[in-house]
């Protein structure tokens, strides 16, 4: 298990290797990214540079300390099995190749307060009859027992803006000279948000 840091650049679209599919992909900005600090499993990396005036000052003495350019963006992914790494080396976009799967971990877009039938896909009451009740909420509980409602109901409230993993997404090319990933499909979040690419949990490249 192994991953990178990058971030999302927007979606367009290119043609498979027999010329005549086309297919919608993500064009991800993937490293390259200094090992902060090597742990007993994981590796802690960094990406975006960062100006050092606009850091906290613990933030960037713990920078200073490792003699590496500050960092916007810091996570820890999964080492490599049977790699070593020292900090100061970079983790670049060719740990995946075309034919990969990839699970891609981000912030999803943020919808503000919404209504019980968009938030949860909720039916919905009569639409005619003289029912006035077509997009509310309805009976939620009952009634002596157990006097409450109980915890988990669907109701309105916030929507969105939570992180979210878009799982097994097929890596069509690879870009080294840009430092870019092509993954087939859209990942969460908006243009230019941060993300974190791992190698499938569920899913592995089938063997030639």
């Amino acid at each position: 298990m192994t991953g990178i840091l990058g971030k999302k650049l927007g979606m367009s679209q290119v043609y498979t290797g027999d010329g005549n599919t086309l297919v919608a992909v993500t064009v991800i900005e993937a490293g390259p990214c200094p090992v902060l600090a090597v742990r007993d499993k994981n590796i802690q990396l960094g990406f975006d540079a960062a100006r050092e005036k606009s850091l906290k000052r613990p933030t960037a003495k713990y920078f200073a300390k490792l003699n590496i350019s500050p960092r916007k963006f810091i996570r820890e992914v999964s080492k490599e099995t049977g790699k070593e790494y020292k900090v100061g080396e970079e983790v670049k976009a060719d740990i995946f190749k075309a034919g990969d799967f990839v699970d891609v971990t981000g912030v999803s877009l943020g919808k503000g307060f919404q209504g019980g039938m968009k938030r949860w896909n909720w039916k919905g009451g009569p639409q005619t009859h003289g029912s006035t009740s077509h997009r509310r909420i309805g009976s939620i509980g009952a009634s002596t027992t157990p006097g409450r409602v109980w915890k988990g109901q669907h109701l309105p409230g916030h929507m969105g803006a939570r992180r979210v993993t878009a799982q097994s997404l097929k890596v069509v090319k690879v870009d080294m000279e840009n430092n870019l990933l092509l993954v087939r499909g859209a990942v969460p979040g908006y243009k230019n948000s941060y993300l974190i690419i791992k190698q499938a949990k569920k899913k592995k490249p089938q063997s030639k």
